[in-house]
């Protein structure tokens, strides 16, 4: 195959997804990129209007298996068989484990890890009919450095990891790369709560002395679904200004 057509991120509506989905945009001017989403839609929708014919709203609750198989028949009818799929949804609900409730725990590791296996299995499908097809999970640094309070979300990036490094092995051979990007703290994405200061002394523990641009991340995910990372599989991307 040649330049990937069809991508669908998850999560569109949320700072990086919707900077990745405006990076394609802006930079493959074939493609066609389809906005998964549930709730809050409205960044994606004046995407969406802002480049009629290119980029499209595609409902999704990604913790559901009868919501893949919907959304990627969609994409097939409208468009063709997927190309490339971006697992960017998530969130965290952060808690010391002592008193961490379990819906704290299954809500994250449902969102972060077990929607990342459906999408995955969904969209091996057509890519798999192609032979061809780019799958960038969107991990996190708390998977490789975590911080004290978020034992259900390093748990679910981790898992992504080594979903991620297993899954490529299974699809090396079909054309299907498979993919991780690990980052740090993002701008405009920064948990919700930090004061000023909290915010200054982290930067001020980045060797860099700032935070990640979402188009610096989105560059990376680029990247990673072009022809030319053809043999780049089952790596995991540490993007955090060298915080580790």
């Amino acid at each position: 195959m040649s330049d990937p057509r069809r991508i669908l991120i998850t999560g569109a509506n949320g700072t990086l997804g919707h900077a990745t989905a405006r990076y394609f945009l802006e930079k493959a001017p074939d493609c066609q990129v389809f906005l998964g989403v549930r709730e809050r839609r409205e960044k994606a929708e004046s995407l969406a209007a802002s480049h009629p014919g290119r980029a499209f709203l595609c409902p999704l609750e990604i913790t559901q298996p009868d919501s893949w198989t919907t959304a990627l028949s969609q994409i097939e009818t409208e468009s063709g068989p997927l190309s490339v799929l971006i697992n960017n949804a998530g969130y965290h609900d952060d808690a010391l484990l002592a008193t961490m409730t379990l819906p704290q725990w299954s809500g994250v590791l449902d969102a972060n890890l077990n929607a990342v296996f459906l999408g995955c299995q969904a969209a091996i499908q057509p890519m798999m009919r192609q032979r061809w097809g780019r799958i960038i999970n969107i991990a996190s640094l708390s998977a490789l450095h975590s911080p004290a309070g978020q034992t259900n979300y390093a748990a679910a990036k981790a898992g992504v990891i080594g979903l991620t490094q297993s899954l490529a092995k299974e699809t090396a051979r079909l054309g299907i790369t498979v993919n991780a990007v690990c980052p740090g703290h993002i701008e405009g994405a920064l948990p919700t709560g930090w004061s000023d200061e909290q915010i200054k002394a982290v930067k001020r523990e980045t060797p860099m002395r700032r935070f990640a641009r979402p188009e610096e991340i989105a560059a990376v995910v680029f990247f990673l679904a072009s022809p030319e990372a053809s043999y780049m599989t089952g790596a995991s991307l540490k993007l955090d200004g060298a915080l580790v």
